[in-house]
């Protein structure tokens, strides 16, 4: 949207634009919109997902966090690692329950936030006695890199860029799979991470647009999303690349993927957004950790958060 407001990238149509809207989902097409309008072409998923060491839980533990948090561990393992990530795991909890910030897409303003309501009470409440369980470790306190050495933490978030450390700790007995489910009110809800791509653009003062469209399409096209992923594992967005035996047989490919199309929501990248989120929510789990943020205040905590997000 910078790029958009400051008439710097091109928008596509015509075949680059077809391209992209029969290739790839709507959660991947989604993060090269602004204003309706596709921009870019995307070529590589970029999200977090689930890790889990399998010596300590299941397939079937790891689908709910209820399943996760019940499980019986050694009384020096914890069963799930909190990180909020300044507020970019964060909004995982809240948008799973169908909870927004300036609208589905983030860039209604005129929507506001509705984080206050009973279901982001509901959800902060639940946040609250995760993070203050003792069977949940917290970031800031002790590293995950400290306990997947000894078996001692159950599920974590994280993406592929740290793939290899844990698996050249954990080796077989790493596991991956989508972030799960949790009820908070009742309810069960799909968490839905922040969900984002590398995208390509086009100069909107090239001297030569046709010739650069082309060449922008021809980069970010089957055959280069194939070769991308064999030369340096980017796993592709084009919807037949994933479905590639190579990439198929690929485990990380194959969750990040799977997260990506069904446990994901695109990550707003207005400027209103960028300048107030990621300050006001990333102070979140800070102030449940301290007490500042408990069940006695939470309603007034968050009435206090949105008037901030939507101050004008």
């Amino acid at each position: 949207p910078d790029l958009v407001s400051a008439g710097a990238i091109a928008q596509l149509g015509g075949s680059a634009a077809e391209m992209v809207n029969s290739t790839m989902s709507e959660a991947v097409i989604n993060t090269a919109m602004a204003d309706g309008k596709l921009y870019a072409i995307p070529f590589t998923h970029n999200t977090f997902f689930m890790f889990y060491d399998k010596t300590l839980l299941s397939e079937d533990d790891i689908k709910t966090m209820e399943g996760i948090m019940a499980v019986q561990l050694p009384d020096n393992a914890y069963n799930f690692y909190f990180e909020s990530s300044g507020g970019w795991k964060l909004g995982a909890w809240y948008y799973g329950a169908g909870l927004s910030v300036f609208g589905a897409d983030g860039s209604d303003l005129s929507a506001g936030v509705d984080w206050n309501n009973a279901t982001g009470l509901a959800v902060t409440n639940y946040i609250i006695d995760l993070i203050n369980n003792p069977k949940c470790a917290y970031d800031g306190e002790i590293a995950v890199s400290e306990l997947i050495g000894d078996h001692r933490i159950g599920a974590w978030w994280d993406g592929a860029w740290n793939y290899d450390m844990y698996h050249d700790v954990l080796g077989d007995d790493l596991g991956m799979a989508v972030i799960p489910t949790f009820n908070p009110d009742g309810t069960d809800y799909q968490l839905l991470g922040f969900y984002g791509s590398k995208c390509i653009g086009v100069n909107a003062k090239s001297k030569n647009p046709a010739a650069a469209v082309a060449f922008a399409s021809f980069l970010g096209n089957e055959a280069n999303q194939i070769l991308r992923f064999e030369k340096s594992a980017q796993i592709p967005t084009n919807n037949n690349a994933a479905s590639s035996d190579a990439v198929k047989a690929d485990a990380l490919a194959t969750v990040l993927v799977n997260e990506s199309n069904n446990c994901s929501v695109a990550q707003p990248v207005n400027a209103t957004f960028s300048a107030r989120y990621w300050t006001y929510a990333g102070a979140i789990p800070t102030e449940m950790r301290s007490g500042a943020i408990n069940k006695d205040n939470v309603q007034s905590k968050l009435d206090t958060f949105v008037a901030a997000m939507t101050a004008e």
